[in-house]
């Protein structure tokens, strides 16, 4: 059966994910200098499937579409096995650009843990023999949690903005 603390534990460790998977696709955006997480939010088609880190040289042609097509703005060539990803110089649009992309996937992040947070919520309202006292006073700490993850997110976002920025 359901408790109170334990409704609480769940939405806490959904919404880590939430904050986790942001901090993820934040590595994978440039800000000055290459890293190899860029391409970690890559996945190419292949074999009927959609694969992260696919090492099939004979597969160089889907790779460098999946880069292509990713919103990275980057523009790879393939020569043989090899393909080459130039990185573009980081001028002030580019960096804007940049910015955008942090906030869509911040706002992911925040869905996550709005979506956590509403979940908690449909536990709460299945709860029997609980008070309705111990109920309002657990959507008010689910409600407080949500805006410290919340914030959390903005924080990322603010720091990863000012690294992107930064010249």
């Amino acid at each position: 059966m359901m408790t109170i603390p334990q409704i609480v534990k769940d939405m806490r460790g959904a919404m880590d994910k939430g904050i986790e998977s942001t901090r993820r696709e934040f590595t994978s955006i440039r800000s000055g200098k290459a890293t190899p997480n860029m391409l970690d939010t890559v996945h190419v088609d292949m074999y009927g499937t959609s694969m992260a880190r696919p090492f099939d040289k004979s597969q160089a042609k889907a790779i460098e579409k999946a880069i292509r097509e990713s919103d990275l703005g980057l523009d790879p060539s393939a020569q043989g096995p090899i393909i080459r990803v130039p990185l573009p110089s980081m001028n002030e649009q580019r960096r804007k650009e940049l910015v955008k992309v942090v906030h869509k996937l911040a706002e992911e992040g925040k869905i996550a843990v709005r979506h956590a947070r509403t979940h908690a919520r449909e536990g709460l309202k299945k709860l029997q023999g609980v008070s309705e006292d111990d109920v309002k006073h657990a959507e008010k700490d689910l409600q407080r949690i949500h805006d410290d993850y919340i914030h959390k997110i903005d924080d990322l976002i603010k720091a990863k903005e000012a690294e992107i920025m930064e010249v």
